[in-house]
């Protein structure tokens, strides 16, 4: 097998354990922003908690993976990565944190205030984790002030400007209605009534943001494009997101909440897929001079290496899959309180 096929094949197992992340995980970040808002009382905040109860940390295992095949495959890519959104993964991991000891910590003690503490835990650290990752989408997508022997010039100020703000909304709003037909799915009776109708002005939300971020991205990112331009194949994966978009509305009028939350599942695939053909071939673009850019070529693994993690990997991914269908499997159905519920 050639390097450069071995290469690809990397590329695209990175994008798929990411898009496994953003997809699992997704739906727990918007549980947990939507939390505080869907929920009345203390008896359906511990529903919606225990609707992800059981799957939250299994989901995170993506996340790990696609850390640790970064650092294998391409590690120059994964130290620049690191290095240069230091500040913000740091306060991603905090948020990570802090979501599962908000999950843990909330029952332990029988007290309106403790709990109130907690619950806001809850949704401020899914909250702030699902922006984060939209704001890191979005300033890898814009290029960034990398320098000489990618070293990072710039600092957190200056990846926070409007642009990565946008599409840091834009994940908000996708992950709260990825959540809520979720959440559907999972509950009954007047919280899945109330639950239905909050999920229409959350997609009214994401198809503004939706359409916003696509004309922003058009104008302010116009090498986003290139790859689609020089080869037009590629423009059926935003007429397929545009298609799956328009499709989530369709299915819950037709009373089809597994359709729906399959086809919002797309949806992030296809953004996904749009991300990784944007940036192809640069891991992370230089806007101080293209040579400085991160790169597939000077970024990658020795060809040994990258073919040994793909024994590994065709051995591991299948427990992996197994693992994920499994417990999914198990905790299908409604979602219930028990005495060793949360």
């Amino acid at each position: 097998m050639s390097y450069d096929l071995l290469t690809m094949i990397w590329f695209v197992l990175l994008g798929v354990l990411l898009v496994g992340y953003s997809i699992l995980d997704g739906f727990d970040l918007g549980v947990g922003i939507l939390h505080p808002f869907i929920a009345k009382d203390d008896r359906e905040r511990r529903l919606v908690m225990n609707s992800i109860g059981p799957l939250w940390d299994g989901n995170e295992v993506w996340l790990v993976t696609f850390g640790g095949a970064l650092f294998a495959a391409f590690p120059v890519a994964y130290a620049t990565v690191f290095s240069s959104f230091y500040t913000a993964f740091f306060l991603l991991l905090t948020c990570l944190i802090g979501r599962a000891v908000s999950l843990e910590f909330r029952s332990k003690v029988h007290s309106p205030s403790w709990r109130k503490v907690w619950d806001v835990g809850f949704f401020l650290s899914s909250f702030t984790a699902a922006f984060l990752l939209g704001v890191a989408a979005g300033n890898v997508m814009a290029g960034m002030e990398l320098g000489p022997k990618y070293l990072y010039e710039g600092n957190l100020l200056s990846q926070i400007y409007w642009y990565p703000l946008l599409v840091g909304c834009l994940t908000v709003s996708l992950f709260a209605l990825h959540g809520a037909i979720y959440l559907y799915l999972k509950t009954e009776h007047e919280l899945q009534a109330r639950v239905r109708r909050a999920i229409n002005p959350l997609f009214y939300a994401f198809a503004i943001l939706y359409v916003t971020v696509s004309l922003a991205t058009f104008l302010h990112v116009p090498h986003a494009t290139e790859n689609i331009a020089n080869y037009p194949v590629l423009w059926i994966v935003p007429i397929l997101n545009a298609l799956a978009v328009l499709n989530i509305p369709r299915a819950m009028h037709l009373g089809k909440p597994a359709y729906a939350f399959f086809t919002s599942s797309m949806v992030i695939m296809a953004f996904a897929s749009l991300f990784s053909v944007a940036i192809y071939p640069s891991f992370m673009l230089s806007t101080i001079d293209p040579a400085y850019s991160v790169t597939l070529e000077n970024a990658r693994s020795s060809a040994g290496t990258l073919q040994t993690m793909l024994i590994i990997a065709v051995i591991g991914m299948p427990c992996v899959l197994s693992y994920t269908v499994i417990i999914y499997w198990i905790f299908r159905g409604k979602v219930t309180l028990e005495k060793n519920s949360y």
